[in-house]
C-alpha cells in the first residue's frame, strides 16, 4: 500500500513525515530547506509510492488565516503544478509546533537539542500526520 506524506512548510525549513506502507505509523522523515522542498519531494516520489500528501494550513485561534498563509499558499500552488496528479489534503496545523516542543521535553532532550528548529518542524509534520491517521481510522 502506498504511503501518506505530511509537510510542515515554513519560510526557511520544511518538516516532512511519512507513514509506513500499512499507513499505521507516522514517523518523521527529515527537514529540508524550503527552497529545496519540491526537488526533495520529486526525488522521494520517484523512490517511494505515495498516495496523498498533507500540507499544514496555518490558522489563528479564531480560524482566520495566519500571517504565514501567503507563503504556504504559494508553495501549494507550486506543488500542484509540479505534481498535478498527487492528491493534496490541507490539515489544521494549529498548536503543532507547541506540541512538538512539548514532545521534545517529554522525550528528555536537552535544552540544546530542543533548540533544533528543524527537528521541531519534522515533529510538527509527524503530529499532523498522526492526527490525520487517527481521524481516518474512525
Amino acid at each position: 500500500m502506498p504511503r501518506i506524506l505530511a509537510i510542515d512548510y515554513g519560510q526557511k525549513r520544511t518538516g516532512i513525515a511519512v507513514t509506513d506502507e500499512l499507513q499505521i505509523i507516522a514517523s518523521g522523515l527529515t527537514t529540508v530547506p524550503s527552497d529545496t522542498a519540491l526537488a526533495f519531494l520529486k526525488d522521494y516520489f520517484e523512490k517511494e509510492k505515495v498516495m496523498k500528501v498533507l500540507i499544514g494550513e496555518p490558522k489563528q485561534m479564531n480560524g482566520q488565516p495566519s500571517e504565514s498563509t501567503p507563503i504556504i499558499e504559494a508553495f501549494v500552488e507550486k506543488f500542484k503544478t509540479a505534481f498535478p496528479d498527487m492528491p493534496l489534503v490541507r490539515v489544521d496545523e494549529r498548536f503543532t509546533s507547541k506540541m512538538a516542543f512539548q514532545t521534545m521535553i517529554d522525550s528528555g532532550l536537552t535544552k540544546k537539542q530542543r533548540q533544533n528548529k528543524g527537528l521541531i518542524d519534522e515533529i510538527s509534520a509527524t503530529i499532523m500526520l498522526r492526527d490525520y491517521l487517527s481521524r481516518k481510522m474512525f
